[in-house]
């Protein structure tokens, strides 16, 4: 057994599908600190100086500035501006890795042979005839094997 599940650990696409799961993690954190720390204050900015990771409806008692004092107070709250950033980060992963995987496709994907022949031409009577044919059909004529 032991042999059987080194042997499958060390196929190649486990080793690919290891290293894809260390690098799509590294890169979710960088888009989270791009959409967190960069697109969503312009986005803020734009419809009038407004703070995303502060939008959130109290569901208890109390009127809070930030959410950090709304979870310090104890009162539950809808955080919609958390689930903005992570609406964002969502999207910009899924396109990303929708243009990486395109542009593997594009430079894995195999040229598609042509078929091979299955009619040739009577060389006499211009006719289509099966590429094993040895008489011709139409004119009888005897072919070059």
């Amino acid at each position: 057994m032991w042999n059987e599940f080194k042997k499958f650990a060390m196929k190649g696409n486990v080793m690919d599908l290891a290293v894809g799961v260390v690098i799509g993690g590294a890169f979710g954190k960088i888009v989270s600190s791009l959409v967190a720390d960069i697109i969503m204050p312009l986005v803020g900015l734009l419809l009038g100086d407004r703070d995303f990771t502060n939008l959130f409806i109290t569901l208890g008692k109390g009127s809070f500035e930030t959410l950090e004092q709304a979870k310090e107070a104890g009162v539950a709250t809808l955080n919609l501006g958390i689930f903005l950033n992570n609406v964002i980060d969502f999207l910009i992963i899924a396109f990303s890795m929708f243009i990486v995987v395109k542009q593997l496709n594009r430079f894995t994907k195999k040229k598609e042979q042509p078929a091979a022949p299955k009619t040739k031409a009577c060389k006499y009577c211009y006719s289509e005839i099966h590429i094993d044919a040895t008489r011709c059909p139409h004119c009888t004529a005897e072919l070059d094997k």
